[in-house]
């Protein structure tokens, strides 16, 4: 995972490195800092959403303008994504007992992922230090923390277990959102927005479909 980690941060790294030596980014690079709380659902194919839940997202972002109202926008986070659902004939906990008839089991989903958004921002002409933007693209996310609570007729079979085995490494979901960006001192601008993360991969192994999704209330500050 460490391994993992420098990976990711040296591609953005030198990615931003890039955008500073390009001919193409005579408009600048951005780069700031992002903290972001998530409500997210899960949707079963065979089950039910059942309820929603508070993530939070942190790291890195930043901005490659090509063009002076477009931007190639990434982030480098940590991006944590809970959800409750209603399903049947769950791994690890169904046939536990030796009975192989159907069960339904009460879930809540706990999965925290690094992401690398890849998104395209479409900025309005600044006005009174104020610019709107609208923002569309590619979630890339890897799995390092997957845990689950269940309760199964009224009883608790499982408070925290982890659940990695039964869950999928990569995850990817389409992006949408829009917001604000606002001028406070020199080059300093605070962001605010709304996101939309509709996860359009299966997130488990073990023979079922299930899909996780979030919207996220974005704040953050560039330098």
């Amino acid at each position: 995972m460490k391994k993992l980690a420098t990976i990711l941060i040296l591609s953005f790294i030198s990615t931003g490195l890039w955008a500073q030596i390009s001919p193409l980014t005579s408009y600048g690079f951005r780069l700031g800092l992002t903290a972001t709380p998530t409500v997210g659902w899960i949707k079963p194919e065979q089950g039910k959403t059942n309820g929603i839940s508070l993530g939070f997202s942190y790291g890195l972002m930043g901005d490659f303008n090509f063009a002076p109202n477009y931007s190639f926008s990434t982030a480098l986070t940590i991006t944590t994504i809970n959800g409750k659902s209603t399903e049947a004939n769950v791994m690890p906990y169904f046939g536990v007992s030796g009975s192989t008839d159907p069960k339904a089991y009460d879930l809540k989903y706990k999965l925290q992922y690094v992401d690398l958004p890849l998104t395209i921002k479409l900025k309005t002409v600044k006005n009174n230090d104020t610019r709107w933007y609208g923002q569309f693209g590619l979630s890339n996310s890897v799995n390092i923390s997957a845990k689950q609570d269940a309760i199964s007729n009224g009883v608790k079979i499982a408070d925290g277990t982890k659940i990695s085995d039964q869950t999928r490494f990569y995850r990817a979901g389409l992006i949408i959102g829009g917001g604000g960006e606002f001028d406070i001192s020199g080059n300093a601008s605070i962001m605010a927005g709304l996101t939309f993360n509709n996860g359009f991969t299966n997130i488990v192994t073990d023979g079922r479909t299930v899909k996780n999704h979030y919207l996220a209330l974005n704040f953050g500050v560039f330098f």
